[in-house]
C-alpha cells in the first residue's frame, strides 16, 4: 500500500513537472525571464530550507561541501534556469519539454566522463537514439524546417548545465543531506541570478507590479509544488523504491509537457514532435538502464 501511494505520487509529480514547462513559458512571456526565474527559484529555496529547519536537518557546512554547493548553484540554477528561461521566449513549450527529456541521458554521459562510470553499448545506443529524436524536434522549430531554433539551442544548453550540476550534487551529498544541499543551492543560485537579471533587465522589477493574481497563482504553484516540494518528494521516492523504478516515471514528463502545451497554450503537435518524443523516450529508457532493469525484474519473477 505504501509503494502504491508513492507510485501515485510519482505519476502526479510527472504531470506537475510536464505542466511546469508550460507554467514557466507563461511566466517568462509575462515578466522578464531572468528576473522572474530568480524570484521563483528563491521562493522554492525558502520552501526547502523551511522543511530542513522543521526537520532539524541543518548543520555547519565544510569548505569542501560549500565548493560543491557553489558548483551546483552556478550550473544547476544560474546556467540551467537562465538558459531555460530565455530559451522559452524563443521556442515552444512542447519543443522545450521534449528537449528537457534528455536530462537523464546527459547525466549518464557526464557520469561516464567525470565519475568514471562505464560507457556500455546500451548507454551509447540510447544517447544516439535520443539525439536523433531531438533532431526531429529542433529542425521543425520556429525558424522553419531545416533550421535550428536559437531557443531550442538554449534549452539544450540548459540540459547540459543541469546534467553537470548533478555531478556536483553527487559529490556533495556523499557527506551532506540532499535537502540541505538543495536548499542552499537554490538560495545562492537564485540570488546570483537576481543580480544578473537586475543588470541585464532594467525593466524587470517594474514588470512584477503589472500583472494580476492569475499569473501569480501560476508562479506560486510552480515554485512551491514543482520546484520546492516536488524535488523533495522525488528524492524520498528514490530512497524508498530505488532509482530504477523511479527512473521509469521520468519518461512521462515530456508526454505531459506536450499535452499541457496543446491544452493551455494551443500549440500544435505535429509529426516531428511525435517522432521525436518516441525516439527520446526509447533512447532514455535504453540509456538510463530502465530496459535492463525491467528485464532483470522479469527474470527474477520467473525464477522465483
Amino acid at each position: 500500500m505504501k509503494n502504491f501511494v508513492l507510485y501515485g505520487g510519482l505519476l502526479l509529480l510527472m504531470v506537475i513537472w510536464g505542466f511546469n514547462v508550460v507554467a514557466i513559458k507563461l511566466l517568462v512571456n509575462t515578466f522578464t525571464p531572468v528576473m522572474i526565474q530568480s524570484i521563483r527559484i528563491f521562493a522554492a529555496g525558502l520552501v526547502v530550507l523551511a522543511v530542513v529547519l522543521i526537520g532539524k536537518d541543518s548543520r555547519k557546512i565544510s569548505r569542501k561541501e560549500a565548493a560543491y554547493i557553489g558548483g551546483g548553484a552556478i550550473t544547476g540554477v544560474v546556467c540551467h534556469h537562465s538558459f531555460l528561461a530565455v530559451g522559452l521566449t524563443r521556442t515552444t513549450a512542447s519543443n522545450a519539454g521534449l528537449i528537457l527529456g534528455l536530462v537523464p541521458l546527459m547525466t549518464a554521459l557526464f557520469a561516464v566522463l567525470f565519475l568514471k562510470d562505464k560507457m556500455t553499448f546500451s548507454k551509447g545506443a540510447g544517447i544516439f537514439l535520443a539525439l536523433v529524436g531531438v533532431s526531429f524536434v529542433v529542425l521543425s522549430g520556429y525558424s522553419g524546417t531545416g533550421a535550428v531554433s536559437g531557443g531550442d539551442l538554449l534549452v539544450f544548453l540548459s540540459v547540459v548545465a543541469q546534467a553537470i550540476s548533478f555531478i556536483f550534487i553527487k559529490k556533495g551529498t556523499e557527506t551532506l543531506g540532499s535537502r540541505l544541499m538543495t536548499g542552499w543551492m537554490l538560495l545562492i543560485g537564485s540570488s546570483t541570478l537576481f543580480l544578473i537579471g537586475y543588470v541585464i533587465e532594467p525593466s524587470g522589477m517594474n514588470s512584477l507590479s503589472q500583472s494580476q493574481w492569475p499569473i501569480w497563482s501560476v508562479f506560486a504553484a510552480s515554485a512551491i509544488f514543482a520546484t520546492g516540494l516536488g524535488h523533495m518528494f522525488y528524492n524520498k521516492a528514490i530512497s524508498h523504491i530505488g532509482p530504477g523504478e523511479v527512473a521509469m516515471f521520468n519518461n512521462l514528463t515530456p508526454f505531459f509537457a506536450l499535452i499541457g502545451s496543446a491544452i493551455f497554450l494551443g500549440e500544435k503537435i505535429g509529426l516531428p514532435q511525435v517522432l521525436g518524443f518516441v525516439l527520446i523516450v526509447c533512447g532514455v529508457m535504453l540509456g538510463n538502464g530502465t530496459v535492463h532493469y525491467v528485464m532483470r525484474r522479469k527474470e527474477e519473477t520467473y525464477s522465483s
